[in-house]
């Protein structure tokens, strides 16, 4: 399987999917961490994470997947949400939320 392939598995395989330096429990970036609690705040408290640290290859490739260049990325069913700040004004807004509750109860 090609470093593409796993990226597409990675996404296709969970509903929600946060590409991230390091884990929630112990982030490695402060946008890492902010998006994690984010999604934690809004609800989504079993998420499928990917640590890009312990994953070169993705980190090397995701950026060229997905046509964004910065880490975190967060998909949700498939589709590339954004970062880090895009994440967390949607947070804000009620947004995140009420996308996430339509994820999970599905």
């Amino acid at each position: 399987m090609s470093i593409l392939e796993r990226i597409q598995a990675e996404i296709d395989g969970h509903a929600v999917v946060l590409f991230m330096k390091g884990t929630p429990q112990f982030p490695m970036c402060g946008h890492s961490a902010r998006t994690a609690d984010a999604l934690a705040a809004a609800g989504a408290h079993d998420f499928r994470t990917v640590n890009v640290l312990e994953e070169p290859e993705i980190r090397a490739n995701l950026p060229r997947f997905s046509n964004w260049p910065t880490f975190p990325q967060l998909f949700v069913r498939g589709e590339l949400i954004g970062g880090c700040d895009i994440t967390l004004e949607l947070h804000e807004s009620g947004e995140l939320a009420r996308i996430l509750a339509e994820v999970l109860k599905s």
